[in-house]
């Protein structure tokens, strides 16, 4: 990862009989996001053994990136997650603008923000 990068991990709790819907209406935001968001570096989707919740990993470029996002797929899908599922709590890693903090604390999903503070990567050469 690096220093721009911005990781978001969050959780989505279905809403009962609702994690087919949720799955189904993730997959959608995540084709919106590929189609749509050159700034969106990956984006996974994991779901919860046996409850229908999902769990996600999004890293973006930068700030401007997610910065995109929050404004675009997550602001159009928002309303409808809302429905079929219960937000939170999202994990922002890396060094998130305070305007998108705002927006992000705005959005009352239990919003966590860190700076990295030490670790390390291993390129796809090394990983062999």
């Amino acid at each position: 990862m690096t220093r721009q990068e911005i990781t978001v991990t969050y959780k989505w709790t279905a809403k009962p009989g609702k994690g087919n819907e949720l799955k189904a209406l993730y997959q959608v935001v995540v084709e919106e996001a590929k189609a749509n968001e050159a700034g969106t570096c990956s984006f996974n989707v994991f779901e919860v053994e046996g409850s229908g919740d999902l769990l996600v990993v999004d890293v973006f470029r930068d700030g401007d990136a997610l910065g995109a996002h929050l404004g675009g797929t997550a602001a159009k899908f928002f309303p409808k997650l809302l429905e079929v599922a219960d937000p939170g709590p999202f994990f922002f890693c890396g060094n998130v603008p305070d305007e998108l903090v705002q927006v992000a604390n705005g959005m009352n999903m239990g919003a966590i923000f860190a700076t990295r503070s030490f670790g390390f990567s291993r390129s796809p050469s090394e990983r062999a």
